[in-house]
């Protein structure tokens, strides 16, 4: 679509003149759901790290096998929170072919997603999206779309990609991973990946760039981002860059600096 037929086609009360993370990420990747301000955004990322395409497909790969390993443990039903614009390897996909029949909710606070989502979703009895602020986990929780799809007494696979960074209080984001954390039953997942803090000065000069742009957000240590999982058996690897987690062919030579710009990991409630 041109800019101006995704501005008739976007629903009302939308600024397409602010920049959005969904549409920025789907910039990056290079989709086409995204306005010229995602796009400025996503170029100014891209400047200051030339692979960081590459370094945004980690993203969907690490959610890929995450998602498969949890189907491995037994969870049918998935909460993919902060979800963004659909792209390859949804979550449900993956879901669903790992074990068919299998749950999945999508919740993102830009409503373009919802859009999106029920126009690639029609038909699809066993998937959802809502728009909605993940920022109150009981309230989220609560919701009767939430509630229709997702059975709390049952294990729940939580996922909270590259969503985490994007709240700047340590407190806060602890609160609010700590809820969802709370709300499920035994045998739950988590898989969480967000940027990483580093000394790399390529990755100083991306965490700058994204903060000017979308506001606020803050990249953490991988200890920081390993504390997220207290609690819970945190499943092999471990926590480290996306790249290096479970990757289906092996790894040859150094990281880039784009495969490291997040890391993350996968744990089950005990």
């Amino acid at each position: 679509m041109t800019d101006a037929q995704l501005e008739d086609w976007a629903p009302k009360g939308i600024d397409v003149s602010v920049p959005s993370i969904a549409r920025v990420y789907d910039a990056v990747l290079g989709g086409k759901d995204n306005y010229a301000v995602d796009r400025a955004v996503a170029e100014q990322m891209l400047q200051v790290m030339p692979g960081g395409r590459d370094g945004a497909w980690e993203g969907r790969k690490f959610l890929a096998r995450g998602v498969r390993a949890m189907a491995e443990r037994g969870i049918r039903q998935f909460l993919d929170l902060g979800s963004g614009l659909p792209t390859v390897q949804n979550t449900h996909e993956v879901a669903q072919a790992a074990a068919p029949g299998a749950r999945t909710v999508y919740i993102d606070i830009d409503p373009i997603v919802l859009a999106h989502g029920r126009a690639l979703l029609a038909g699809d009895e066993y998937t959802s999206v809502l728009t909605a602020d993940l920022g109150d986990p009981a309230e989220l929780l609560a919701l009767p779309e939430v509630r229709d799809r997702i059975d709390l007494s049952q294990p729940v696979g939580l996922i909270l990609l590259n969503v985490t960074h994007h709240i700047v209080d340590d407190a806060a984001v602890a609160k609010v991973v700590d809820g969802y954390k709370g709300a499920v039953a035994p045998g739950s997942g988590l898989l969480l990946a967000q940027f990483c803090k580093s000394v790399e000065p390529e990755l100083a000069a991306l965490e700058e760039v994204a903060l000017k742009a979308l506001g606020s957000g803050k990249f953490r240590t991988m200890a920081e981002i390993e504390a997220f999982f207290d609690g819970w058996e945190i499943a092999e690897p471990g926590v480290d860059y996306m790249a290096k987690w479970r990757p289906e062919t092996p790894l040859s030579g150094d990281l880039t600096i784009a495969q490291k710009v997040a890391g993350g990991g996968l744990a089950f409630k005990g």
